[in-house]
């Protein structure tokens, strides 16, 4: 069993707004995901070259994220040139999908030790750069696939089907920043939290948590993605989605240590948690979002396990009706899912968020002493990945 894959330690940046002037705006993604990967190197003491790959997740990798970040930020922190990295990108789900990548080359006997997370500097490289206006699809899809919406419209179209009302959206989404807001006063975010150091000072707490932010506020936004041709269409949708009730733009960056059980116990370094199970599934790509609940469910039987057995669930805030639908679905309890708040309180820095609702996942159950974590998150084109682990 020295092949079995763990999770050593889990980190982040702050979450900063992803807009410029926003709190880590000034800083280039390189610096940043630089600072990230030193905080989880030197509070492990772990000698750099000892690690066998870098992988790490970003979506637009464009501009100042165009040459391999991971590779750049790695060289920048001064460390051996001999460690190779590679950049993972499947949308939302890249940083999620590095650590799967990551537990499988320890599995096979391919590594001892890798670095996966994530980057996205949002203020700095828009959501959308690398399509530089572009049609994405070509002609085939197109024919398969005729009148494709954006994810804000699947967003509409869920909260439709499932019956999610604007109310029931807004309730969830100031319960986000009511539970971020508790686990930032109770001390329990500065644990994953590498403080980071931009030209305007030091940045140490997400920016992104609004602690007044109550539903009968939120109920006064504007909807965002109003359309008379697509109410036409869609007579299900009843033009709800708004910036309050989905996620947040944001810049952010995040890495685990991941290893063999065996290395860790001879570096004598203490596991925070194994992996249990692992999926990756597609769903219709005219809903999108959808793909968390088949993976789910998937990833359960996997693991011979059922929802009840699962004591933190993480399941990305997109926008609200994508974790209201996946509970319709799955029933699980809702203490369970999202207890340290998610992406609308604490943000979407795209290509980082898988890792970073990993280290929500870790350590909530630490906090709380539970046995089994489940993550999932919606993806572009109608994929989600998930992920079960077991603490130990």
């Amino acid at each position: 069993m020295s092949n079995v894959p763990v999770i050593v330690d889990i980190v982040r940046s702050p979450m900063g707004r992803g807009k410029m002037g926003g709190a880590l705006s000034s800083v280039h993604p390189a610096d940043l995901l630089l600072q990230v990967l030193v905080g989880l190197v030197e509070r492990n003491k772990l000698d750099p070259g000892m690690v066998d790959d870098l992988i790490m997740g970003c979506v637009s990798q464009a501009g100042e994220q165009a040459v391999p970040v991971g590779r750049t930020a790695w060289l920048a922190a001064g460390y051996p040139v001999h460690v190779p990295c590679t950049m993972v990108e499947r949308r939302c789900g890249s940083s999620q999908q590095a650590v799967h990548f990551a537990a499988h080359g320890i599995s096979a006997g391919a590594y001892d030790i890798v670095i996966a997370g994530g980057i996205e500097s949002m203020s700095r490289v828009p959501m959308g750069s690398a399509r530089m206006g572009a049609e994405p699809h070509g002609v085939a899809f197109e024919q398969r696939f005729p009148g494709m919406v954006g994810q804000g419209i699947s967003a509409e179209l869920i909260a439709g089907r499932w019956g999610i009302s604007r109310e029931e959206m807004d309730e969830y989404s100031a319960r986000s920043h009511q539970l971020a807001e508790a686990a930032r006063v109770a001390g329990k975010l500065a644990r994953e939290i590498i403080p980071i150091q931009t030209p305007e000072g030091l940045v140490s707490s997400d920016e992104t948590i609004r602690p007044t932010t109550t539903a009968e506020g939120l109920a006064q936004l504007k909807t965002s993605f109003n359309n008379d041709e697509l109410g036409e269409r869609f007579p299900e949708i009843n033009w709800s989605i708004t910036a309050g009730n989905s996620s947040q733009i944001t810049d952010g960056a995040s890495a685990a240590l991941i290893m063999s059980e065996a290395t860790a116990n001879r570096l004598g370094l203490r596991p925070l948690a194994r992996f249990v199970a692992f999926d990756v599934v597609g769903d219709d790509p005219l809903l999108m979002l959808t793909a968390p609940i088949p993976a789910t469910k998937r990833v359960l039987a996997k693991a011979g396990l059922t929802i009840d057995q699962i004591d933190h669930i993480e399941v990305n805030e997109a926008f609200a009706p994508v974790p209201l639908a996946w509970q319709r679905e799955i029933k699980a309890d809702a203490a369970r899912l999202n207890p340290r708040g998610g992406a609308i309180a604490l943000g979407h820095p795209l290509g980082a968020s898988g890792t970073r609702l990993m280290a929500s996942m870790v350590n909530g159950l630490h906090e709380t002493g539970g046995r089994y974590g489940l993550q999932t998150m919606c993806e572009a084109g109608g994929l989600a990945n998930a992920t079960i682990i077991e603490r130990l």
